[in-house]
């Protein structure tokens, strides 16, 4: 079960993202290039697809101490493996039902389509994910 703790002053969440190599990876280094102000929280994980990310990295990500887990892929029909995508969005809302069957806010696992050309988007969301979970506050476990 989540719990959380009174104290929200201070925290910062740490962020677990899985990041297609061919598209939201090559957002998120345009944005690095560009200087454009993404959340410093997170942690990339390079994928050569979203769909190679397996739902038992998503859990170990929480179980070793993420507040919050970011797939991120092409856009629908532009996956560079033909279908990775899909499979990343039927994973992700199976994962969802998991995560709130297991007592972790469904919203501490984010899915976002970002191409290379969107470092503006990469920026923008790493920062709203980290203000949500800034909001929710810190993931604490019960074993």
């Amino acid at each position: 079960m989540e719990t959380q703790i009174k104290s929200k002053e201070n925290f910062n969440p740490r962020i677990v993202a899985f990041l297609c190599n061919w598209c939201t990876y090559t957002g998120a280094d345009l944005a690095g290039v560009a200087r454009m102000k993404s959340s410093p929280s997170v942690r990339v994980i390079r994928t050569m697809c979203s769909g190679r990310v397996d739902p038992t990295f998503v859990l170990k990500a929480f179980k070793m101490g993420a507040d919050g887990v970011m797939i991120g892929g092409c856009h629908i029909g532009d996956c560079h493996y033909s279908e990775g995508n899909f499979k990343t969005l039927r994973r992700v809302e199976f994962l969802k039902i998991m995560l709130k069957d297991f007592g972790i806010d469904p919203k501490r696992l984010r899915l976002e389509w970002i191409s290379a050309s969107e470092g503006d988007k990469y920026a923008h969301v790493t920062n709203e994910f980290e203000k949500e979970l800034r909001e929710l506050g810190p993931l604490v476990l019960q074993e």
